[in-house]
């Protein structure tokens, strides 16, 4: 919309948007009396049991005599101790990723021959159709990744002559072809973007057969095609922690919910990315970047733990950043002593930061991390064990991957698919009903008044 036509109906709009304000707020006091789990969470902030999954789990507390304990947290992939698979591949020289999404689909980590089968088709499913990229990703590129993933997802169900076909094996191919195709989409979106609005130079780089996931993403991206191995293997490493977070996170239940109402593959998973790509879940992490990118303005030393102290407690009355009394990239709705993800990212990323001389900065994240709970016990007076979560460390590797800020979402939404397409899939398989809990209404009932007789 013209920012003419935008300027004419804006008074219209100021007072119609009034109204939903004066009409549409509901009484905070009526959730506690019909004892409604805002946000799908007890009192406790313990989410709401609505389904079973074998996908995923996470352990943040033990139970002892009966009493909750909070614990070392863990994570869970198929039963698999996530520390474990990542130590595996890691011990053996080899990227995870697409190991990784073959255990979450198929529930049993690949041998040897299965793991070779896979890769090999997924590299076949990295095709677009043809023209596709000029007749859709070139034109009408949007300024946000995510906005341009979901259209493209949503545009590959005129190409799939099979779309609504919800049979098991129908849906494995989507999901395969939709897991394959995600890094292209999103790499080609960002440089049709960057080439009509920043004018830069269009380099559509096609994928390369043999390399992983990881490595077509960085070779794809840069101009020179150029990447590390230490480079491409930490991202292998952040695509395998971000894959899959248990049924509950809010993405994942999107696709239970979307796939229990029968529709097909491409609007579930464009449902979801809608989901993922909110400030309050996948967009965590720039925040995390942007929060640091003030803080190394305001604060003269970032070695001096008083005045780092002092930047953190203005966070959080509303004096500093963007003003919403948050510290991004501290704490979880799930995790409390420590948010496994983040504790095997923190070596790795130690050794990038020495590789590309940025170590200062690598120093402020753990004084932050160090400080932050203290001050967060103090001022809210949380007693509950806060840590930094995996967003507090991912947005600060892929700065040093020289990421595009616009492709911190989508480099999310590519790992998790995964996770997502293995939920929609179970989801299927075990036949639930439509997902439908129940909203009560509080709305008292009035007469009718003639259009006349309106105030």
């Amino acid at each position: 919309m013209s920012d003419q036509r935008f300027t004419e109906i804006a008074p219209q709009v100021q007072h119609l948007a009034q109204l939903c304000l004066e009409n549409g707020k509901i009484d905070p006091a009526l959730y506690a009396k019909y004892e409604v789990k805002r946000g799908l969470r007890d009192i406790n902030g313990k989410g709401v049991l609505t389904g079973l999954t074998e996908i995923s789990e996470i352990l943040s507390y033990t139970l002892v005599d009966s009493e909750v304990v909070p614990c070392e947290g863990k994570l869970y992939y198929r039963g698999i101790d996530i520390e474990q698979i990542v130590n595996g591949f890691l011990q053996e020289n080899r990227f995870g990723f697409e190991e990784t999404t073959f255990l979450l689909l198929f529930g049993k980590l690949p041998t040897r021959q299965e793991l070779e089968d896979f890769q090999a088709l997924l590299a076949n499913y990295r095709t677009l159709p043809t023209s596709f990229v000029r007749d859709i990703i070139m034109k009408a590129p949007s300024p946000d990744m995510m906005n341009t993933l979901a259209r493209s997802v949503l545009t590959l169900y005129s190409y799939d002559d099979r779309a609504n076909d919800t049979s098991i094996p129908n849906v494995l191919r989507q999901c395969l072809q939709l897991i394959a195709l995600f890094p292209l989409l999103a790499v080609y979106g960002y440089q049709a973007y960057r080439h009509y609005h920043d004018g830069k130079s269009l380099v559509i780089r096609a994928p390369k057969e043999g390399l992983s996931t990881a490595q077509n993403i960085l070779r794809m991206l840069r101009p020179d095609n150029k990447y590390t191995e230490l480079e491409a293997k930490i991202l292998d490493l952040a695509l395998v922690l971000h894959a899959e977070h248990g049924g509950g996170n809010n993405s994942t239940f999107t696709t239970h919910v979307v796939t229990s109402s029968g529709t097909d593959t491409y609007s579930v998973m464009a449902a979801a990315l809608g989901s993922l790509k909110g400030p309050k879940h996948g967009g965590a992490n720039i925040k995390v970047v942007q929060m640091f990118q003030d803080m190394k303005e305001q604060v003269r030393d970032w070695t001096d733990e008083e005045e780092v102290t002092a930047y953190l407690t203005a966070l959080l009355h509303r004096q500093a950043f963007d003003r919403q009394g948050l510290i991004y990239g501290m704490g979880h709705a799930v995790y409390s002593i420590s948010d496994p993800r983040a504790n095997i990212f923190k070596s790795f990323v130690e050794r990038l930061s020495a590789e590309k001389g940025r170590q200062e900065e690598f120093q402020l994240y753990t004084m932050v991390e160090r400080l932050a709970p203290q001050v967060i016990g103090r001022e809210r007076q949380i007693y509950k064990g806060v840590s930094a979560n995996v967003d507090f460390y991912s947005g600060f590797v892929y700065s040093m991957l020289d990421l595009p800020l616009e492709l911190y979402t989508p480099i999310f939404a590519i790992a998790r698919i995964s996770g997502w397409s293995a939920h929609r899939i179970e989801e299927l398989v075990n036949e639930g009903k439509i997902i439908r809990p129940a909203y009560k209404n509080v709305q008292k009932e009035q007469p009718y008044t003639p259009l006349g007789e309106r105030a």
